[in-house]
């Protein structure tokens, strides 16, 4: 391999965590701006009585989805998650936990805030449901871990972490339908956030058969035939 494949091959490692962490750019910078006006900072944003009244939930929701989604983004990287097992097992153990108090906050914020104006019944029912699925993967890729199933751990947290990064997908539906039909209009917010959260688990599928694609090759050259039982989770 020359030096120009190499580096080439390197950029092109580092393209998949990068873009993550710019798509999470739009959630993570409101949510610090949020965290800093609930401090006792400058009113940077517009005032919202369901982050004032109730602002411990909020405080966890935000805190906790800065972390899962940077630090789930470096998980994408073959080296960390392959080569360094004890920065993976040790990542993993902050994330989990984080991705938890990420969809429940979440829930509860749903669940016993007031709404704000566009969020209608319809969209609640969609949080409950990503939302609860959420957990439901994050409780599958515990229980796979501790079977020692490492492939349907790792189909199972990239299902959970494309739910937990959905805040950054949502805004490029919701900004250009906002000045078409309105930041109001609950039919549109509920159909852009729910379309959201089914293209980063549509995007999520397409990587856990990806890696299942590899994994076949690979065992195709070891072996000299394909296994076709390689499982995807």
């Amino acid at each position: 391999m020359t030096v120009d494949t190499a580096a080439a091959k390197t950029r092109g490692v580092w393209l998949i965590p990068t873009g993550l962490i710019l798509l999470s750019l739009i959630p993570i910078i409101t949510g610090s701006l949020r965290l800093t006006q609930l401090g006792g900072g400058p009113a940077i944003m517009p005032e919202a009585s369901r982050f004032t009244v109730f602002p411990v939930p909020v405080i966890l929701h935000i805190v906790a989805g800065i972390v899962f989604s940077i630090g789930g983004a470096f998980q994408f990287l073959p080296a960390l998650r392959h080569g360094r097992r004890s920065w993976h097992r040790m990542a993993g153990r902050l994330l989990i936990p984080a991705g938890f108090v990420l969809a429940l906050a979440g829930l509860w914020m749903a669940s016993f805030t007031a709404l704000p104006a566009g969020d209608g019944p319809a969209l609640f029912v969609i949080r409950l449901i990503f939302g609860g699925y959420m957990i439901v993967c994050l409780s599958l890729s515990v229980r796979a871990i501790v079977r020692r199933r490492f492939i349907a751990h790792g189909a199972w947290m990239t299902r959970a972490y494309a739910l937990g990064i959905a805040a950054g997908t949502q805004a490029f539906f919701l900004i250009p339908g906002s000045g078409l039909v309105g930041s109001a209009n609950e039919t549109y917010r509920a159909f852009a956030m729910a379309a959201a959260w089914l293209v980063n688990l549509g995007v999520a599928e397409l990587v856990i058969r990806r890696r299942a694609r590899v994994r076949v090759r690979a065992q195709s050259l070891r072996t000299g035939r394909v296994d076709f039982t390689v499982p995807i989770s």
